[in-house]
């Protein structure tokens, strides 16, 4: 796909096989993937596919994307091996997604998707995958995130795959490491604020889309490359019962319930699986929520937990995530520290699975809830993204002797 020309008029055109549709006066090429629109997730408004609109004109509401004439036909690799699903045809790739599908001994009937295994080590590459795309083709030199790490170090790396220049905004002090570092070595420019994720995103909002093109998950383009998990699932597993997802920002449980869905819709999947959010007990506005029968988030400006990933008070999908739990009859849940680390190190040691503790946070839930059927526990990130929470612990040896004696224990 290539980007259009810019032409001074508002309506549909066409050329051959392809279709031009024009807003702002920018055209895009969407090729055979032509019927593509934008829609309000609050008021049912749709839209033309415009790649720069992220909230209906019409309420404010969070957008969705529509893909009319799509049809099941995997092939290939990656995210891309979905094209006929997804509203592009192609794009950039690190060859994302196809990650191990593991059946847990933890409890029986429990499988771990395991992100981890995603090129950046997280499954934000398959959004990014998608949304740099988005990106490349506005002709945009430049992209903005705000992150808690994983989508900083996600879209350092996919960005300079693209060969474009990226911007993370981060609250000082609250990202592990392991992400900094991987944003460093991809070329971003780190830009980080006081406060919380919270503040940053409200910053990329109100002035980052003005510079750069915006990659969080408020942009819907981005989303769909997520749902693509839902597919590897599928063809794995069939449809499970139960997907158990960590809940931060909020857009994942959506994307994995939209991708779900569709299955649904094409007949491939009789019964959709109950979708399962779990939040860390300090930063926990939705289960919260949930918990007391509310229609809105119990917003936190000060959220706190160990598992930096889904430390996020105020998460701007969280309408689409209430959306994904009210229309699977899933629920939200949270767990604190103790049983996130609990997990994390029963993993490791079970099933030899890494996960950093916000990708623990589901098998934590996934282990504290009775669940009826088959169980899928979405492990969203690697555990040297936070190395620093595992305690290491080494035995001194200072002879042959104390080797034979430690090795015979």
């Amino acid at each position: 796909m290539r980007t259009a020309e810019i032409y001074s008029c508002r309506n549909i055109a066409r050329h051959g096989d392809k279709v031009y549709i024009v807003r702002r006066f920018v055209a895009y090429a969407f090729g055979d993937n032509s019927d593509v629109a934008l829609r309000c997730v609050v008021c049912g408004a749709e839209y033309g596919p415009d790649f720069r609109l992220f909230r209906c004109p019409r309420c404010g509401g969070l957008l969705d994307l529509v893909v009319r004439g799509k049809y099941w036909a995997p092939k290939g690799s990656g995210i891309w091996r979905y094209a006929t699903m997804l509203p592009m045809k192609t794009g950039v790739t690190m060859g994302e997604g196809r990650t191990p599908l593991v059946e847990s001994r933890l409890k029986g009937n429990l499988w771990v998707k395991f992100e981890g295994a995603n090129p950046t080590g997280s499954f934000k590459d398959r959004g990014m995958a998608l949304g740099v795309t988005v990106a490349r083709e506005t002709g945009a030199g430049k992209v903005v995130v705000a992150s808690t790490g994983n989508t900083a170090a996600s879209a350092a790396a996919y960005a300079a795959r693209a060969g474009l220049k990226a911007y993370v905004v981060l609250p000082r002090g609250n990202v592990a490491r392991g992400k900094l570092v991987q944003a460093a070595l991809h070329g971003a420019e780190i830009l980080a604020v006081e406060g919380y994720f919270d503040r940053a995103l409200s910053l990329v909002v109100d002035y980052g889309t003005k510079y750069a093109y915006p990659l969080n998950s408020f942009n819907p383009w981005r989303l769909e490359g997520q749902k693509t998990l839902a597919y590897e699932v599928y063809e794995e597993l069939g449809c499970p019962d139960n997907i158990v997802v960590p809940v931060g920002n909020a857009g994942n449980i959506y994307a994995i319930w939209k991708g779900f869905r569709e299955l649904g819709e094409l007949g491939l999947c009789a019964k959709l699986p109950r979708m399962v959010g779990v939040q860390a007990a300090g930063a926990a506005p939705l289960a919260r929520a949930w918990r007391e029968g509310l229609q809105n988030p119990l917003f936190l400006d000060s959220p706190n937990t160990v598992a930096s990933a889904i430390r996020i008070g105020r998460p701007v999908n969280w309408v689409k995530a209430f959306i994904a739990v009210r229309e699977s009859g899933g629920m939200f849940v949270e767990v604190d520290d103790t049983e996130i680390l609990r997990a994390q190190l029963a993993l490791a040691r079970a099933d030899g699975i890494g996960a950093e503790p916000a990708g623990a946070a589901s098998i934590a839930g996934a282990l504290a809830l009775d669940l009826p059927g088959v169980t899928v526990a979405v492990v969203t990130g690697h555990a040297l993204k936070d190395p620093d929470v595992v305690e290491v612990k080494t035995v001194p040896v200072a002879s042959q002797e104390e080797l034979i004696s430690a090795l015979s224990r």
